[in-house]
């Protein structure tokens, strides 16, 4: 617990003078996501409330509004730990992934489409594998889809999207070859990218359809390799 906490402190600084459960919220929903808190791993109210520097009754808040968003899970007299995913938690989470990212795209209008973000994120993953960061080339495949749910102009649909995006981390956490399971989405964000630039809207949309289909079917194999592994 001691390493997860390094650094923790310093965003304690992001609390300002309006401290509140849901910033506290946000700064354990972006360390979740960034692996610091694996699932598994258990909360303490102590460590974590004395290094932010909030009450215990403003973490236990938070927790509960991240329980709610299924990133936390209370065990009666145990404590609060990350959640561990089940196959149908992947699965549902890529349901929910397929009905919001083809109907942005399906909804996007006629071309030109502002794609900077999603170029950013394309590059983002390149240098990432350059460096061999291979957890960080998922970072940046996150950032691409992220940015293209942006493509809506919809705070309730990226808001929504962004507790999908960290549920899925999860499931990416479990993985023990990350590069076997992220390499491959350079290429095909690349290619998703290109297809947009071009006003290929429909042809975005099927391509979309089908990158998720596989992404499925490649984390649900490694994932239960790795939980069956570990069971």
């Amino acid at each position: 617990m001691a390493e997860q906490l390094t650094g923790l402190a310093d965003d304690r600084a992001l609390l300002g003078r309006t401290s509140t459960a849901e910033r506290v919220s946000d700064i354990l929903r972006s360390r979740i996501a960034e692996g610091y808190f694996p699932p598994g791993t258990r909360l303490s109210e102590d460590s974590i409330g004395g290094a932010l520097g909030v009450s215990r009754n403003t973490l236990r808040e938070s927790f509960r509004l991240l329980t709610h968003e299924r990133l936390l899970v209370h065990e009666l007299n145990r404590g609060v730990f990350v959640r561990v995913l089940t196959v149908e938690d992947v699965e549902d989470i890529y349901r929910t992934r397929a009905l919001v990212e083809c109907a942005v795209v399906r909804g996007l209008g006629e071309p030109p489409y502002v794609l900077d973000g999603l170029a950013g994120a394309v590059e983002e993953g390149r240098l990432a594998a350059r460096e061999g960061d291979w957890k960080g080339v998922g970072t940046a495949n996150i950032h691409f889809h992220r940015e293209l749910v942006a493509l809506a102009g919809s705070e309730r649909t990226d808001e929504l999207m962004r507790s999908v995006f960290a549920e899925l981390r999860l499931a990416f956490h479990v993985v023990d070859d990350p590069r076997s399971l992220h390499e491959p989405y350079i290429a095909r964000n690349a290619e998703l990218l290109e297809v947009l630039q071009t006003g290929g809207r429909q042809t975005a949309e099927r391509m979309l359809a089908v990158y998720l289909e596989n992404s499925l079917k490649r984390v649900v194999e490694v994932y239960l390799r790795r939980v069956g592994d570990e069971g």
